[in-house]
Parts: structure tokens; sequence; C-alpha cells
């Protein structure tokens, strides 16, 4: 196994919405450390971990949102330490802004070196405001969206289908390409965090005839597939992972202690207690695998999926380094 990234985070900057399917179940409650200690820290271990393991990819985030109440020296931060993501925003979660707020936010970015910002779309406005947990969140990304492409920024803009959002598909892309979207791209929602709520709403194959022809490739069908065809043509076992060390108040006095080295040695470890409890994918799929399933997953979410069917029943206590609120690592 090649460890081939380590991501340093800090939980610390709120977000103004509650999604529907929030990897990191935010309910008010940062769980990261304040920000000037976490920069102390990453200062500290970037360096060391690109001395120790050469060519490994070692950056720096914080969340989550990234409504930093500080974000132009955020941003200078990030960049003096050779962070990648000095160069781009997640715009969701932050707060309301007029029109004119929002031109001053995008002429920020640009004037800092942002080259990219992603906005994540639910649905029509009405849809989505109660999906995003806040009233006025799609008007607001919106604007943003029109002022960023204003700007010279390049915008991308997801949108997670389900069955009850993928009628309002079609026009919500008519609605962002209008406003000047750079990329679109459809995508099926995890079940990781609150995600697990929407699994009786995850689409069925059948369902994608439901867009309109010219806007069905913005899905990547490499990438999300009916159950049955990951069962009949598994992808290769997974031979690299990405490491994530999450600055929390339980672990940062031994974090600040600790080497680089000990520490993606320390999650190393971890990653390989966790996935050694449980057996192939290809005997998970024996156990909870429905050969005719059409309902699409991405590998990784299946694979997941049956990992959790495996250890109710067999009563496994593990860390779970899939919590990506806590330290933990993703194989793929």
């Amino acid at each position: 196994m090649r460890t081939e990234a380590l991501m340093i985070q800090t939980l610390c900057v709120p977000c103004a919405c509650r999604c529907r399917y929030c990897l990191l179940s935010w309910d008010g409650r940062p769980v990261g450390v304040p920000w000037e200690r976490s920069c102390r820290l990453a200062e500290r271990l970037i360096p060391e971990a690109r001395q120790a393991r050469p060519g490994l990819n070692v950056s720096f985030s914080f969340g989550y949102s990234m409504e930093h109440p500080a974000l132009r020296e955020a941003l200078r931060f990030l960049r003096r330490i050779g962070s990648p993501q000095a160069g781009f925003l997640q715009c969701d979660g932050m707060r309301q802004r007029d029109e004119a707020e929002c031109a001053a936010l995008a002429s920020l970015l640009r004037e800092e070196g942002v080259r990219a910002v992603n906005f994540t779309f639910y649905g029509l406005p009405a849809y989505h405001d109660r999906f995003a947990g806040r009233a006025g969140d799609f008007a607001l990304l919106l604007r943003m969206l029109e002022a960023a492409a204003n700007a010279g920024l390049d915008t991308s803009a997801g949108i997670p289908l389900n069955d009850e959002n993928i009628d309002q598909a079609d026009e919500l892309i008519r609605i962002l390409q209008q406003a000047g979207c750079g990329r679109l791209s459809l995508f099926i929602p995890h079940e990781e965090g609150r995600g697990a709520f929407l699994a009786p709403h995850r689409l069925r194959e059948g369902d994608l005839d439901r867009l309109f022809p010219e806007n069905r490739p913005l899905i990547n069908r490499d990438l999300y597939r009916a159950e049955a065809a990951w069962l009949r043509e598994p992808p290769p076992k997974a031979e690299r992972r990405a490491l994530l060390l999450s600055l929390t108040p339980n672990v940062i006095d031994r974090y600040e202690v600790s080497s680089a080295e000990d520490l993606i040695q320390e999650l190393e470890r971890l990653d390989d207690v966790y996935e050694n409890a449980f057996p192939p994918f290809e005997e998970l799929a024996k156990l909870y695998g429905d050969p005719d399933g059409d309902r699409l997953y991405r590998f990784r979410d299946l694979h997941r999926r049956y990992q959790r069917l495996f250890a109710q029943e067999h009563r496994l206590h593990l860390y779970d380094v899939t919590d990506e609120r806590q330290s933990g690592s993703r194989r793929y």
C-alpha cells in the first residue's frame, strides 16, 4: 500500500447551512482546534513531512466552510506554506451577501491568487433551500456564481442527484449555464455522515432516462455505476491511500510533540487495522451484494456500505478511519 497524500485539517470555521447529507455532520459545534494553533502546527509538520517522505503530496485546509473571518490572511498563509487549497474556494455554507458584497469577495479572491471556485446546487430554489437548511441559500449561491464569473474566476458546480430532485436537474442546468457557470457535473451522493439518511432516495439506473439526452453525459458513468455492474466487474484492488490528520482537542497536545513521520506511521497503522478487519470486496459482495441491483454507486461508497453491514453483523468496534471529522485515511 503506497501512501501518496497527507492532508492536515482543522474544522474550526462554522458553516451557515445544515445540509441533509453533510459529510461532516455539522451541528453548530466545530470539532477543530483554533486557527492560530492549527497554523503553528501545520507550519512545522508540512516541511517535516515533505522531507521525511519525498514526493508525498502534503496540504493544509480548514472547514466546515471557507467563511474564514480573516479570509485574505488565511489564503496568504495557505499560499506561503504551499498548500493547493490556496488556489481553490468551495463557496457552500458562506454567510449571506448582497450583489455588491459578492462582487467584493470575488475581487478579493482574484487578488489573492484564487483561480477556481465551486458551488453545490441541490435543486431549484425551494428544494435547494430546504436541503441546505437555509432560506435564501440558492439565491446567494447564484449571486456568488455570477460575481465569480464576472471576475474571471474559473467556476464549476455540482448537482447531487436523488429520486427527489432529478426532475429539477434539466431546468437547474439551464439556469446555471445562463449564469455563466464554466463546468457542470452531476453526481450521486455518498451515504457517509448525514448522507446515510438519503439511502432510500438513491437513484436507479433507469432514472437517468428522465434527464434530457444532452445532459446525461454530465454524470461520469465510469465513476457511477449500478451495483450489479460493480459486482460483475469490480475495479482493481486499491494500491494507494491518502491520509487525513484532523486537529481536534483530544489529540492536539500529542500531535504538537510528535514528528511528522511518527504521525504518518500512526495513520498508516490505523488504516491497516481498519482494512484488515474486513474480508476482500468479492467476499463482502457475496454476503451483501444484489446481483440485480440497479441503484447507482461510486465504488468506494458501495464497498463502504458492505463493510458497514459486515461490521454491524459481526459487532466490530473499530476506529472509523472513514469519518472525516477525525484523523483517518482513504484507499483508492
